[in-house]
């Protein structure tokens, strides 16, 4: 193998791309990507110019995708050998010269867990299919919010309050506040069935996440880890683009939906989701007359499909915003 960071000088089998996509876990185009905008990877070629990946690459990919899906850039990652990455996972003592340039490595999502249905699918073979358990630590579960007051406050607080409830009720706002309250929590995330809308609009108002189920699990995964940082600029597509939460009918539905805030916002953000997942279609459809044609129409349905998911996040922020502002109004 040429790979200069590939451990394995002697490697036992030698993959397809596709084979260390379905291995690690990252999307072919995303491979392609890291390999050729940043050097992640050096594969051997055969006489037909076929890359052939071993062992160690597979590793590489793997870890790539776990310390990107933890908040990494790519950029900082990708030249990285095996070691200095295992050292940001938390994986190795010690460190390297090399991890001194990379962002320090974030500890894990520390979790408090309401509401037995959720410890069960946190523990259950579709979630654990997602690979995310290094990334999440669960502090404590409790069946419900009253059994949480009356349990031992966790040391050092935790970053997320996750509680499943099948209704929201009038007094749910003030039960999560001290909750939080109990937890030394930063954020709390609330996954339920059944609520009235001005109850939603109030615990909106007060900064808690709503989320109606049925709530996928790569969607959860999403807002538990979430992909795109605020201070970090975004070197392409997202390792894994989620699934659309817009059908074209809902769009349609909130772009002729009255709304009580004066601008035409929703209505444009709905016109700019459905045109982003028409040409995330359309990239997946072009037709390819070489390898290079359906890498770049890869990459385009990859990056499509990444702003899709961006202004799927704005559509949800300027719906509860519409919410709130008409529920102000009616008082």
């Amino acid at each position: 193998m040429s790979n200069l960071r590939n451990e394995s000088t002697h490697p036992l089998v030698l993959h397809r791309i596709g084979a260390v996509s379905r291995l690690s876990g990252v999307p072919v185009s995303t491979l392609r990507i890291w390999e050729q905008r940043y050097g992640a990877f050096e594969p051997a070629k055969t006489a037909g110019q076929h890359r052939l990946y071993g062992d160690a690459d597979v590793a590489r990919a793997r870890l790539m995708r776990q310390l990107t899906e933890a908040g990494h850039s790519i950029s900082s990652v990708a030249r990285l050998d095996a070691r200095a990455m295992q050292a940001l996972q938390g994986g190795a003592p010690g460190g390297s010269a090399e991890v001194s340039s990379a962002q320090p490595a974030p500890g894990p999502l520390r979790l408090v867990l309401v509401g037995p249905a959720l410890v069960a699918r946190l523990e259950g073979r579709a979630w654990q299919a997602l690979r995310l358990p290094s990334a999440l630590e669960t502090v404590a579960a409790h069946a419900d919010l009253d059994a949480l007051m009356t349990a031992p406050a966790p040391e050092g607080g935790v970053d997320l309050l996750l509680v499943r409830l099948d209704m929201l009720h009038a007094d749910t706002a003030g039960r999560l506040a001290q909750a939080m309250a109990r937890v030394g929590g930063r954020r709390v995330l609330v996954l339920y069935n059944f609520a009235r809308t001005a109850t939603v609009s109030q615990l909106g108002l007060q900064g808690v996440e709503l989320r109606r189920e049925p709530v996928p699990d790569s969607e959860l995964a999403d807002l538990l880890l979430p992909r795109l940082r605020a201070d970090a600029p975004l070197p392409g597509p997202l390792a894994r683009v989620p699934q659309r939460r817009y059908s074209d009918e809902t769009l349609v539905e909130v772009a002729a939906r009255p709304s009580s805030i004066l601008c035409e916002c929703p209505r444009h953000i709905a016109d700019l989701i459905a045109q982003l997942a028409s040409f995330e279609q359309y990239s997946e459809t072009c037709l390819s007359e070489t390898a290079e044609d359906a890498e770049v129409h890869a990459y385009l349905k990859s990056m499509s499909g990444t702003c899709r998911a961006m202004m799927e996040v704005a559509m949800d922020r300027v719906l509860a915003h519409a919410a709130a502002a008409g529920a102000e109004a009616a008082t």
